[in-house]
């Protein structure tokens, strides 16, 4: 029996002359693998801030409530105060030398109001918080709150290293690039995990890590395991993250607004002017007006009147803020702040003089755009679904740290033994663009110029990458030529 054998591709065949072979293939995944490797490298170490941060920042209501439990509670009655004896308190304790700019009250019995105050030392978003128990107007602790979600100073230390690093606007940066990356690394390992199941067909199952290897290929398999149970946690963290960012996040804002895919704002000027809403507010502040605009003095008894009009006409949640005017020709607002599900985020404007109801907002009529905005920020930040989304989060954190780190242990592993001198491995191969057919190249450079111009700062570093890849090509080309020479 003869066995019949595939005649190399450069013989000459009967139908014609010899085919050459195709030097274009496997371009596509040596690119991917190119751009994983160089992006992971050097981004890593901010994604590595960027989920530890993170993770810490999910644990933090239940670390705020440990902490904070003389501030935030007190013990149940049978009867409360109205919300005006718990403000006149709340002044006599300040002495009347703070504005109030907005109160929360108790949302469940067992916990205090909140009487909150602009005042000098007091960062961007920042307010003078003075807890009140709602049954005897015993002051129960004085602190400095943060943003929309009432961040007490822990989860505000934390927040503020996860978003800049403690360095203001210019630390913003790192979030950016870290949020702006991590969904490219990760789907670039996406296309590589493809790219291998197609090279090896077989039924061999690729989502489990491979205890059996030793080694690199053991780590290698954790990794790549790991990062596809990750991938769609991880592309979420990336796009939501990206909503917070400087850069990036503006040019969102902008397409948003194109599309008409704004979130609906309450109407706070008398003369029918709107005033914008703040949507990442839990992170980015928006709880309080700037120290340096001057409110009015509000009557503590119109609290309770206006909250009164509110339950009447959409306000229905425990969690609420009464926001008294800024200026003058402002109307007060009473808004649902609760950012669990389900989402209660109705507002109220009262006409303080007139006491009738100028405009609300019901999170029912919001168009889906708003409200997929509104659940991916709740989500992100970990009270959408309360506990189980915060462990979640967790888990998400932890698992992208561990990949980086692996990719860091592959990259030492990978160091040539009989090299001393070096520390780690070399790069992947270059060349993949060179290999590509012309459209390859076109939709790469479209693809990277669409991206660039979304993403400003990824589109830098990735210009930056590139540059610094050439000089070394063109580095490592000369010092061949003079050792052949």
């Amino acid at each position: 029996m003869t066995t019949m054998t595939r005649p190399p591709v450069d013989e000459p065949h009967a139908d014609g002359p010899p085919q050459k072979p195709d030097r274009s293939r496997g371009w596509f995944p040596q690119l991917l693998l190119r751009l994983h490797f160089i992006a992971a490298i050097f981004v890593g170490p901010f994604i590595l801030v960027a989920a530890t941060s993170g993770a810490l920042y999910a644990l933090t209501p239940q670390l705020e409530q440990l902490v904070y439990a003389e501030q935030l509670h007190a013990p149940e009655a049978d009867e409360y105060l109205p919300l005006a004896d718990q403000i006149e308190a709340a002044n006599t304790y300040t002495k009347d030398q703070d504005t109030i700019v907005a109160v929360r009250p108790a949302p469940n019995p067992g916990d205090t109001t909140r009487v909150m105050y602009s005042g000098t030392g007091l960062g961007e978003s920042e307010t003078r918080a003075v807890f009140v128990d709602p049954a005897t107007a015993q002051i129960r602790g004085d602190l400095t709150a943060y943003g929309t979600s009432g961040a007490l100073p822990l989860r505000t230390w934390i927040d503020q290293l996860h978003r800049n690093l403690h360095l203001g606007e210019v630390g913003r940066l790192y979030s950016e690039l870290a949020a702006s990356w991590l969904g490219i690394i990760a789907l670039a390992g996406l296309g590589l995990w493809i790219a291998r199941i197609r090279k090896a067909r077989t039924n061999k199952d690729f989502i489990r890590p491979n205890n059996r290897a030793k080694g690199y290929r053991r780590i290698l398999s954790w990794h790549t395991s790991t990062g596809i149970w990750l991938l769609v946690g991880a592309l979420f963290l990336s796009a939501t993250g990206i909503t917070w960012s400087q850069y990036g996040g503006g040019n969102v804002g902008t397409l948003r607004a194109a599309f008409d895919w704004s979130t609906p704002s309450i109407t706070t000027d008398l003369s029918g002017e709107s005033a914008p809403t703040d949507e990442h507010a839990g992170h980015s502040g928006g709880v309080a007006p700037s120290s340096d605009i001057p409110a009015l003095t509000a009557n503590p008894a119109t609290f309770d009147a206006v909250l009164s009009i509110a339950r009447e006409v959409n306000v229905n949640t425990g969690l609420v803020e009464i926001k008294p005017p800024a200026t003058a020709g402002t109307a007060w607002v009473v808004q649902e702040i609760q950012r669990s599900f389900p989402t209660e985020v109705d507002a109220v404007a009262v006409d303080g003089q007139t006491m009738q109801v100028t405009d609300r907002v019901d999170f029912k009529d919001f168009n889906l755009a708003a409200k997929l905005t509104r659940w991916g920020i709740d989500t992100h930040m970990g009270s959408m679904f309360g506990l189980p989304n915060q462990l979640i989060l967790f888990a998400l954190a932890s698992g992208i740290i561990a990949m980086v780190v692996w990719g860091y242990v592959m990259w030492w592993q990978r160091r040539p033994t009989r090299e001393p001198h070096r520390i780690v491995g070399r790069a992947p191969a270059r060349g993949a663009l060179r290999r590509a057919p012309w459209w390859g190249i076109v939709a790469v450079l479209a693809v990277a110029a669409g991206i660039g111009t979304l993403l400003p700062l990824l589109g830098l570093s990735l210009a930056a990458f590139v540059v610094i890849d050439v000089l070394l090509g063109l580095r490592h080309r000369t010092a061949a030529a003079e050792t052949m020479g």
